[in-house]
């Protein structure tokens, strides 16, 4: 699900969902179910930023650009060959920076033109993820409590996770929306965060962009994706964060591994 938000005029966010293999993809409803059998699947989340609509259009170009290179990551997971997976997701992220760099330089409507992006591929067993910029994925295990696997790529993040500033503090910085990397936005080196995270049945994980973590708090966060909601829980987490802040496009993509 995403939402403008209360105050932006437009949706700089964008999100994906597809189905693929190692000959062909294809693009998910908003809602439904499917199976690990045939198809592994990738999710991602980006935040566009740049002036005019250079926002708009960088984050759709994240998004978009993924579906070129899932056939090729589908091989290497099934080949088991984890370090081939983060090979090809860099690719991948290579690839966008160096293409909104190089529209930023040439098109003036483009300058500064940047974006955050965090992908999760599943396959079975095992979510592989890559991420630059301020965008989170969450997970949530059947037994446990929540946990933020991503980085966020700004001095703020670099502070909380040294311990040396709380949740609240993180949120009330002045400079939290500060990016010390994005894909393009006049960035000139590139380090994305790359993982895996093992997947069992009542797994949850969440993807969003930063409006939704402007609006909620981690602990609403888990709680919206522990219970049970009359509506999709992406539905319910972009709703209330809209209600709570909606100072910033929300998007929230919510994946679920049947118990």
């Amino acid at each position: 699900m995403t939402h403008v938000g209360r105050v932006r005029k437009n949706n700089e966010d964008a999100f994906l969902a597809l189905a693929y293999d190692a000959n062909e993809i294809r693009y998910l409803g908003k809602v439904g179910d499917s199976s690990l059998e045939h198809h592994d699947f990738v999710f991602a989340v980006s935040d566009g930023m740049g002036g005019a609509n250079a926002g708009e259009f960088a984050s759709k170009i994240a998004v978009e650009r993924i579906t070129r290179l899932m056939p090729k990551v589908y091989r290497l997971a099934a080949q088991k060959l984890a370090t081939g997976v983060n090979d090809a997701l860099e690719e991948i992220f290579s690839h966008v920076h160096a293409e909104m760099t190089r529209m930023g330089r040439f098109y003036a409507e483009c300058a500064g033109m940047g974006a955050t992006l965090s992908l999760a591929c599943f396959s079975p067993g095992w979510m592989h993820f890559a991420h630059v910029g301020d965008s989170r994925i969450y997970y949530l295990p059947a037994g446990g409590g929540m946990m933020q696997v991503t980085h966020d790529h700004s001095f703020v993040g670099w502070l909380r996770r040294q311990g040396k500033l709380n949740e609240r503090e993180a949120r009330m910085h002045p400079s939290r929306n500060v990016l010390n990397q994005a894909l393009g936005g006049g960035h000139q080196i590139l380090h994305p965060h790359f993982g895996a995270v093992s997947c069992h049945p009542g797994d949850k994980f969440l993807l969003c962009s930063d409006g939704i973590t402007d609006g909620l708090w981690d602990n609403r966060l888990e709680e919206y994706l522990k219970t049970p909601q009359d509506q999709p829980k992406a539905f319910k987490i972009v709703e209330r964060a809209v209600a709570e802040s909606g100072k910033d496009n929300c998007t929230a993509v919510v994946v679920e591994f049947a118990a």
